[in-house]
């Protein structure tokens, strides 16, 4: 059994394939953290529920690891839960009300006030295989009044007795998101956050805590993810006593909200999960949780052609057409048409909002340009943004109280558009109908969904919601609620989420969306660095990346076809760049890639990976897929550039049989036959020779 409880010792014991997480019932009725880490027998650990008192001035030490603890009392670290209730009092004592555990994997724990009748269920959901544990929070209000929610956080997890606390977690900025950064925490608070509407490129809702030793394959691992696509917190705590408290939930900021007598409110879901293999075990276990319980299919990445780069604003059907001959050339299997088909929308100053397709560009409509991709073999994708809209659109000058606004203030335009208050139920369905017309009318088979600025000015537009005063939930939660009923009317539609290139992945929105674009940055070289930091979290399977020009458009940096493609392999293949501008032999050469990796995605998609090598400690990058199934294997490897006098580099590789034969095909046609150990201790020769080496090495298992 997953979950058990030892009524003599009061303690709840959580036992997954590797780990231990134990809490318990002290002497006050608090429900306290007891031990999180490599297994251990919880019988033995009733003595960690003591009662632990320092002096006046910490009379309550036990606080700092309480499980769920409200605001009030003697806790003076970042609560869990602040509340001010109908008659002005901000005291929450909560106690320990019984649990329920209807199924082996789930358990609740109830708690409620001493007084009010406020009641707060603690939701444990565990992945024994993964070494995961799902958790949030129900909050029910009995009371005859109102009660204001100053902070709800979804969970806290507790790491404790370590000699030091190092954070990891990645920062970033548009074109330069998911870059990885190491802090050792000292005490005080260390948090991260997004108070931007959406998740954000500056910080992302996922940690990763060690020792300070741990490295790619060794060392133990305490991290955790949050499933919220709006504002968000993450704050890491060390208290001068040795605790690190890791809290985690909707952000606080402008954020409270009121629930209304009889009403409950349930909370983000927060991910937490232990290794003892280091971060890149952390990696998989993540990435094998996503597959089984995030991602909403598993379906064949198709090898995609996006036209934006071509074209840009000037779309019409003809060079659509000519486009949509040289993708199909290629190997292309989903031709995608980006901004531009609709409206008045010849530039980013006008029609956003007027998703009627644009006569003059489709004289036709849009079927002329369907029918042709379809007869050449592909599918069909298209580019909206339904959450904004340009002040400059028919959408705005019909219904200007539907964007977010203050009264006394003209509102801030990014990128020339304003955002609309999805929160509104007339504005939630009209995006909703507008979708299904779009997905009733034309056979697209993709959704490229992106949203291009964050949120200001969030107006209230009613007494309602002047009262709730909870914007940024609504936002989120009814674009939650728009991409299930898409999904579920349109069931073989795949959606892609966007946000100024990667502000919005996390494990919310990924409950909906097939696959993710994770920066507008497609220099192969960048994308190095951007897709490491986004592999530490999320799995590759849902990473969108793009083969585009060069020199790049955004640094001028010049790489070869090989090296672009090989980058963009790593994930789920797409091309971005003006292919009519491409030569004979690059298309030949573009053609050969495309073959290649609908020869190996299924391995990428659904294989283990293996970060062999990183740019931030070395001049190579590589990474490494083993198929589930320990057949096959590839591996992509980069020199960023040859010093002279360096010693050849072997690669040494991960995940494979030691005892097995493998047949390596580095794709020079010497093809050598060795065996797992010698691979994973000896290492293959990459061979590279210059600035800019890139290449792809195939690995199959030899029966004997």
């Amino acid at each position: 059994m997953p979950i058990s409880y030892l009524e003599e010792s009061h303690i709840f014991a959580i036992r997954t394939a590797r780990s231990s997480y134990l809490f318990g019932i002290n002497d006050s009725g608090t429900v306290q953290h007891l031990y999180w880490g490599s297994p251990v027998h919880a019988g033995d650990c009733a003595d960690l529920l003591r009662a632990k008192h320092h002096s006046s001035f910490d009379a309550a030490v036990d606080r700092e690891t309480e499980e769920y603890g409200g605001w009030g009392g003697l806790l003076y670290a970042e609560p869990a839960l602040k509340v001010t209730f109908g008659d002005g009092v901000r005291d929450l004592l909560l106690r320990y009300d019984g649990y329920l555990m209807d199924k082996p994997e789930e358990l609740v724990i109830r708690l409620a006030d001493e007084y009010y009748a406020l009641k707060v269920n603690l939701h444990y959901r565990v992945f024994p295989e993964f070494d995961l544990i799902e958790r949030y929070v129900t909050i029910t209000n009995g009371e005859p009044s109102a009660v204001r929610i100053e902070q709800a956080m979804s969970a806290i997890w507790s790491v404790l007795s370590l000699p030091a606390y190092r954070l990891t977690h990645v920062t970033g900025r548009w074109a330069g998101e998911y870059q990885l950064r190491s802090d050792v925490l000292s005490e005080g608070k260390k948090v991260l956050e997004s108070r931007r509407g959406f998740t954000g490129p500056h910080a992302n809702p996922w940690f990763a805590i060690d020792d300070g030793t741990a490295s790619e394959t060794s060392g133990h691992v305490w991290f955790g993810a949050l499933g919220w696509s709006g504002n968000w917190k993450i704050a890491a705590e060390k208290t001068t006593f040795g605790h690190l408290r890791v809290s985690g939930g909707i952000n606080d900021f402008d954020g409270s909200f009121a629930i209304a007598p009889g009403e409950s409110y349930t909370s983000p879901v927060f991910t937490g999960g232990f290794c003892e293999n280091g971060f890149g075990g952390m990696s998989r276990q993540l990435h094998r949780y996503q597959k089984a319980a995030i991602l909403p299919g598993s379906r064949e990445r198709k090898v995609l052609y996006n036209s934006w780069e071509a074209t840009e604003f000037a779309v019409n059907v003809q060079d659509q057409k000519v486009l949509a001959h040289k993708a199909a050339r290629i190997g292309v299997e989903r031709f995608v048409v980006d901004d531009g088909w609709f409206g008045a929308r010849n530039s980013d100053r006008a029609g956003l909002g007027d998703w009627q397709v644009n006569p003059q560009k489709f004289p036709k409509g849009l079927n002329e340009l369907i029918d042709e991709v379809k007869s050449l073999g592909m599918d069909f994708g298209i580019w909206v943004e339904p959450e904004s809209v340009n002040p400059d659109s028919d959408l705005y000058r019909a219904h200007p109280e539907w964007v977010y606004q203050f009264p006394t203030r003209a509102g801030s335009q990014l990128r020339n558009q304003l955002l609309l208050n999805l929160g509104l139920p007339e504005v939630k369905q009209f995006v909703l109908d507008f979708m299904t017309n779009l997905l009733s009318s034309y056979d697209i088979s993709f959704i490229k969904w992106d949203m291009n600025r964050t949120v200001t000015e969030p107006g209230i537009a009613d007494e309602r919601q002047q009262r709730e005063h909870s914007d940024w939930i609504r936002h989120v939660n009814n674009l939650y609620e728009i991409w299930g009923e898409l999904r579920r009317r349109f069931p073989n539609v795949e959606f892609e989420t966007c946000a100024g290139g990667g502000a919005r992945i996390d494990l919310g929105i990924l409950r909906f969306a097939d696959q993710a674009w994770i920066s507008d940055n497609t220099d192969a070289l960048d994308r190095l660095h951007i897709q490491e930091g986004f592999t530490y979290a999320y799995d590759p399977s849902v990473m969108m990346c793009w083969v585009t020009e060069s020199p790049h458009g955004m640094n001028g940096r010049r790489l070869p076809l090989s090296f672009r493609f090989h980058s963009a392999m790593m994930g789920g293949l797409g091309i971005g760049a003006n292919i009519d501008r491409w030569s004979e032999d690059e298309l030949a050469e573009a053609k050969d890639y495309v073959e290649q990796y609908k020869r190996i995605r299924l391995i990428t998609m659904h294989g283990d990976l293996y970060r062999l090598s990183s740019l931030r400690h070395s001049n190579v990058a590589a990474c490494q897929y083993v198929a589930r199934d320990g057949q096959e294997s590839v591996v992509f490897a980069f020199q960023n550039a040859q010093h002279f006098g360096a010693w050849e580099r072997r690669l040494t590789l991960q995940g494979l049989d030691p005892d097995a034969l493998y047949e390596v095909d580095a794709g020079d046609g010497r093809a050598v036959t060795q065996h797992g150990s010698t691979l994973m201790q000896v290492g293959v020769a990459l061979g590279f020779s210059g600035d800019g080496q890139s290449r792809m090495i195939r690995i199959a298992r030899v029966e004997r």
